[in-house]
């Protein structure tokens, strides 16, 4: 038989994973989640060094530690309230139904603190309370539970209900919207002017196992969410306000109706190691923001910008970096994702991707310099990005061997990439991919072979070069800007201001 104190534990961790899953029924993935609510207050609370360690060392598997960490500490926090409730009833000689309610009002109010989201406390806060009465809380006034194991199978069968529910998730997305508002309006086929921009960045591509092609299959998230914003494209605006003669806002459907351009963006993370996975590029869809500058009428004295989003994210920056940029609503011909931004996102050409804010909501124009999140936290990336060759892709066979990657130095652009096969001391100069094509009109003619004309100014290139060896050697590559600047060899960590230093890799043929 199992003792009284561990089948109190059993019902009581049922009952958080019950609660944990009946909130996410009504949040789904959002903010309004109690794990991503502790997350973000995990996040909030860690030391800056602590968090730039993070965001070096883990990368891209940072989240969803930081979500399955959470996630056992809310089990734990709700079960701990159902442990207190049972406690108090053994002591206070209460009958079933009282402590049950006690498990669930505890639960839910706890859960509504948290998120502030009273639907999803409701049901988190019931679903718990049930796991507690399936398991037989005793109707004598001991508030012990069923000694038999048929009540913990019963609870804990119903947390794995509650858990099966969560995880198919429809209700999720009918109450939460999903993450994709109005993109289930969209139709699916793309532009035939992005299509034909894809295929000729495809036909471009070198076919390097381990690297990219021109255009990312998978584009990389960095971001300081756990998880990221909903944010409604029916309700959603941007306004410009501060230095400007006349402050003005916009909705979604005015961006959409204004005259687009295609680009080739890359962007790259400043939190990218030298031979990271952090850089990545996509055909994007906008207007320049150029030209709400230009009807706000900015004033001689503004000087910089802070640009605010709907996760109350805020960089500021150089005004003379926003004047370039684009206000971007496609990825590839498909609306933003959420993940990138939804439903608008700005891009700012050759800066480090911080500042190209997603899910933008406010430019102010400033009259002097100011502080944006990560500086606030010792990081450094407002400025241009540096100079990088990336090696991605290595192959042998029998002695011949290819090595491959990208190269990309913002809108200096990459005129060559070099490679030594002897740790440095001699370089050869690789093949390079044809540069993408320029900003392109997106009302221009598909059908017209010049409407896709000029060089991208903010996009990578591919390289390859293929030689002999019989020998373990170490290869190593560098960039060379447009203007004939070879890329800094001085190696620099990502914190605080970016990487910086040749890419290498030892190679057995």
């Amino acid at each position: 038989m199992t003792p009284p104190r561990v089948r109190r534990v059993a019902v009581a961790t049922a009952s958080g994973v019950a609660v944990a899953a009946g909130t996410f029924l009504v949040a789904g993935f959002s903010p309004r989640w109690v794990v991503v609510a502790i997350a973000q207050t995990v996040l909030l609370a860690l030391p800056d060094a602590v968090l730039a360690a993070g965001i070096q060392g883990l990368g891209s598997t940072g989240q969803p530690l930081l979500v399955a960490g959470s996630a056992g500490l809310a089990v734990a926090l709700f079960g701990g309230l159902a442990l207190l409730a049972l406690r108090v009833g053994r002591v206070a000689d209460r009958d079933r139904a009282e402590i049950v309610f006690l498990v669930g009002a505890l639960q839910a109010l706890a859960a509504f603190l948290l998120a502030v989201n009273p639907a999803a406390a409701v049901v988190g806060g019931a679903l718990g309370a049930a796991v507690v009465g399936l398991a037989g809380a005793s109707a004598t006034g001991t508030g012990e539970v069923s000694r038999g194991r048929r009540g913990l199978l019963r609870s804990a069968g119903a947390a794995a209900a509650a858990v099966g529910l969560a995880g198919a998730g429809p209700l999720a997305r009918a109450i939460g919207g999903g993450p994709d508002g109005r993109d289930r309006a969209e139709p699916v086929e793309r532009d035939p002017l992005v299509e034909r921009l894809l295929d000729g960045a495809a036909a471009r591509s070198f076919d390097l196992a381990g690297a990219e092609p021109l255009v990312s299959e998978s584009f990389y998230v960095v971001d300081k969410n756990a998880a990221d914003p909903r944010v409604d494209p029916d309700s959603w605006s941007l306004r410009v306000t501060g230095a400007v003669d006349e402050e003005i806002e916009i909705d979604l459907d005015a961006v959409e109706s204004r005259p687009a351009q295609h680009r080739f963006v890359t962007l790259r993370c400043v939190g990218d190691t030298v031979n990271g996975r952090k850089t990545d590029t996509a055909v994007w869809t906008g207007f320049p923001v150029a030209d709400l500058l230009e009807e706000s009428g900015v004033r001689p004295d503004g000087c910089c910008v802070m640009v605010r989003a709907a996760d109350d994210y805020y960089q500021a920056f150089p005004l003379s970096a926003l004047r370039d940029g684009l206000l971007a609503y496609r990825m590839n011909g498909r609306p933003l994702p959420r993940q990138h931004g939804a439903p608008v996102r700005a891009l700012i050409p050759g800066h480090w991707g911080e500042i190209n804010v997603k899910w933008i909501t406010e430019i102010e124009i400033l009259e002097e310099e100011a502080t944006g999140y990560w500086e606030e936290r010792g990081w450094h990336g407002t400025g241009p990005v540096s100079t990088v060759a990336k090696l991605h892709h290595v192959e042998t066979d029998d002695g011949a061997v290819s090595v491959g990657g990208h190269a990309y130095a913002g809108t200096r652009g990459v005129s060559a990439v070099e490679v030594s096969t002897d740790g440095g001391d001699t370089w050869s100069e690789a093949d390079l991919t044809d540069r993408l094509p320029g900003a392109t009109p997106a009302d221009a003619d598909p059908d017209d072979p010049d409407a896709v004309g000029g060089e991208a100014a903010d996009a990578w290139r591919g390289w390859r070069y293929e030689y002999e060896a019989d020998g373990e050697h170490e290869v190593v590559v560098r960039a060379v800007e447009a203007d004939g600047t070879v890329q800094p060899a001085a190696e620099r960590d990502p914190f605080p201001s970016g990487a910086s230093g040749y890419a290498s890799r030892t190679v057995r043929p």
